[in-house]
């Protein structure tokens, strides 16, 4: 996790200044605090007060030059930084480096942001010093933040206001054990700061929305990674997903998807030989196979060469049971021509997360 937080935020900075930051770009800073949920009891000794804490973001806003501009109603993208302090002795200070888009509505007086990055902890879970912090069992974790702001820019000379709601989220995905991650849902203030004198006019020349059509495409996915099941100490292992789906565009933004999923979770094979041992009364046998197949179906959301998935999946061979036999997947793709594609994925039982999926693919 540490080289993927370094790959990470070169990736971010080097993208960032490689832009003109004094073109057609904005700077905010907004202050939040607000409350920790309770979407799970095992935190309810975590919650002793009211997080608070602050980001900065960097934009690049959009005029049209792109046909995907106008598509979306001319959104910004940029990067951001975040700070928490959790009022809580346990979980610490969080630091965040974000990619973001703001997207905007009602005659741009609504934003909406959402940031995904990699966040740090100043305390995570350890066995002898910080064994209360059942959230964070990684020092690095993956970290997403969502911003639904009143936005006025230019009120006073270049300045604005922008304020709302802002949740941020943490969690390591089951990289390492204990997982319970952090949600805090908050209240927010901030200003804004125009770095031009004035604003580029847009342009509304979009003309290839049009009779759009494209046949049936055929997908094949490998993901892979490595977690650990809920019991701590129980160790990491690599895991591999082999998917094969058919996805049908019925527009320039959408498709929608079928296919099945192959797993071969290695952290399962030490869960069933725990369970044999440390729970004979549940009669699981130890030749019980860890492998499992999902059938799904799924939509994808393009935006330029970035597509946002969403799946929901059903096991139909489930010979151990972990969390059920519903899962739903969600992540973001990155385009490499017309066929190929990386992609990064959250894999979830409902609120419980299993895993964070990368992958390789190609779309025929």
């Amino acid at each position: 996790m540490r080289y993927t937080f370094g790959i990470v935020l070169c990736f971010l900075l080097n993208y960032g200044f490689s832009q003109d930051l004094k073109s057609n770009s904005t700077i905010d800073f907004s202050y939040f605090k607000g409350n920790i949920a309770l979407h799970n009891n095992g935190i309810l000794h975590l919650i002793t007060d009211h997080p608070e804490g602050v980001v900065i973001a960097w934009s690049k806003k959009t005029f049209g030059e792109k046909p995907w501009h106008q598509r979306y109603n001319y959104p910004d993208y940029g990067i951001s930084l975040s700070y928490q302090d959790l009022k809580t002795e346990e979980l610490g200070h969080n630091f965040g480096v974000y990619g973001h888009y703001n997207f905007y509505f009602f005659n741009r007086q609504l934003m909406f942001r959402i940031g995904q990055g990699l966040a740090v902890t100043t305390k995570p879970y350890d066995r002898e010093d910080n064994f209360r912090n059942n959230a964070f069992g990684s020092r690095i974790m993956s970290s997403t933040y969502v911003m639904l702001n009143y936005k006025k820019e230019r009120l006073f000379n270049r300045f604005g206001i922008q304020l709302g709601f802002t949740l941020m989220h943490y969690s390591n995905a089951n990289v390492k054990a204990p997982n319970t991650s952090i949600n805090s849902i908050t209240g927010s203030l901030g200003i804004n700061y125009n770095l031009d004198e004035n604003d580029q006019e847009y342009k509304y020349d979009l003309k290839d929305d049009e009779k759009f059509t494209q046949p049936i495409k055929y997908n094949v996915v490998f993901r892979g990674g490595i977690n650990e099941s809920d019991i701590v100490g129980s160790g990491q292992f690599p895991f591999y997903i082999l998917s094969a789906y058919a996805d049908k565009r019925i527009n320039r933004k959408s498709a929608f998807q079928a296919g099945t999923d192959f797993f071969f979770s290695n952290f399962l094979k030490e869960l069933i030989d725990y369970t044999v041992v440390a729970f004979p009364e549940n009669d699981v046998d130890s030749d019980t196979d860890y492998k499992r197949v999902g059938l799904f179906v799924g939509h994808e959301l393009f935006i330029n060469k970035l597509s946002v998935v969403t799946q929901f999946g059903y096991y139909v061979y489930y010979p151990f049971d972990f969390e059920g036999r519903t899962y739903q997947r969600i992540g973001i793709k990155h385009y490499f021509g017309d066929r190929w594609f990386g992609a990064i994925t959250l894999k979830s039982h409902a609120a419980k997360a299993e895993a964070v999926e990368f992958g390789v693919g190609i779309r025929l």
